[in-house]
């Protein structure tokens, strides 16, 4: 079962006590659902948990039962139509959403913070998704018009969520990238547990984000180092091929030929085995004043 499955698989469990929440949600599966608003209430969805969600809600806010229709097609689709055949029933469920009038969001029906909870968690049942944490961090909801797009974005501002609207193809799909803003999104809806595990997700991407970038680092300076040592030991051979350490003052043949005894060695190791030791910025001087001097008869051979 994918992430996003497991998400709404919890959504579909969770059921508002209140009756003004109910119809909130109720309220976002017919607006972000195949639904005919007619005379006869029908809704045709693919997903069962919307079907089973909207049967649900049905059934605790009216006390009616639906009709449920099956119907599966050559191109092995399954398509769940929920029929309700009575007109006045019918009617009833329109104008305790506010449907009757136009198919769009009346403000009044998400009042309550809690009814704006369940809104979002009813439209993402229908028509969201989630990318799996380990992959991706995308959360969308799609709409087929600007207008039910903006009032989601409203909603989902109203938590502090940053949503975006972008058109795809005919629907308008309002998203958030950032990882935290997901796990807000899914503390909104209710979903506890799939919020728990993509914690987790983000947790273990965090530490492993974090020593591979320690790692990266430790492995520059170790290639820094080992360049600048392999620097040193040619500039180190070049004075003495043509010149001769018998050329260099005590302090810096000293350091030169330790160097080429001990080439692997750190600059504080190398310091401590000169007599008298010597700090390792005074190492490091000293390996500096040779590097300049090779350069100086480098430039000196070639002129």
């Amino acid at each position: 079962m994918s992430f996003s499955s497991e998400v709404k698989e919890e959504l579909v469990r969770q059921m508002p006590t209140a009756r003004h929440c109910r119809l909130a949600e109720l309220t976002a599966l017919l607006l972000t659902s195949d639904c005919i608003l007619g005379p006869r209430l029908r809704l045709r969805t693919e997903n069962l948990r919307v079907a089973r969600k909207y049967g649900m809600l049905i059934r605790r806010i009216f006390q009616i039962p639906c009709q449920v229709r099956i119907r599966t097609y050559p191109e092995q689709k399954t398509i769940y139509e929920m029929v309700i055949p009575d007109i006045e029933e019918s009617r009833r469920i329109l104008m305790a959403c506010k449907l009757e009038q136009a198919a769009t969001l009346n403000h009044l029906i998400v009042q309550k913070d809690c009814c704006k909870r369940a809104f979002l968690r009813g439209a993402f049942l229908t028509s969201g998704s989630v990318n799996n944490p380990e992959k991706s961090y995308h959360f969308e909801i799609s709409c087929e018009t600007l207008a039910l797009a903006e009032d989601i974005r409203e909603i989902m501002r109203f938590f502090e969520l940053d949503g975006k609207i972008v058109l795809r193809k005919k629907n308008y799909v309002v998203y958030l990238k950032e990882g935290s803003m997901i796990v807000d999104a899914l503390n909104v809806m209710e979903a506890h547990l799939a919020l728990m595990n993509m914690e987790n997700v983000r947790v273990l991407k965090d530490v492993r984000n974090r020593t591979n970038r320690r790692v990266n680092c430790d492995l520059a300076n170790i290639n820094k180092t080992v360049t600048a040592a392999r620097k040193q030991l040619e500039d180190i051979r070049y004075i003495e091929q043509k010149r001769g350490f018998q050329s260099l003052s005590k302090g810096l043949r000293q350091v030169a030929e330790l160097r080429l005894q001990e080439p692997e060695i750190s600059l504080k190791e190398l310091g401590e085995m000169l007599q008298p030791p010597v700090s390792k910025s005074g190492v490091n001087h000293r390996l500096r004043k040779l590097s300049e001097m090779a350069k100086t008869m480098r430039e000196e051979e070639f002129s």
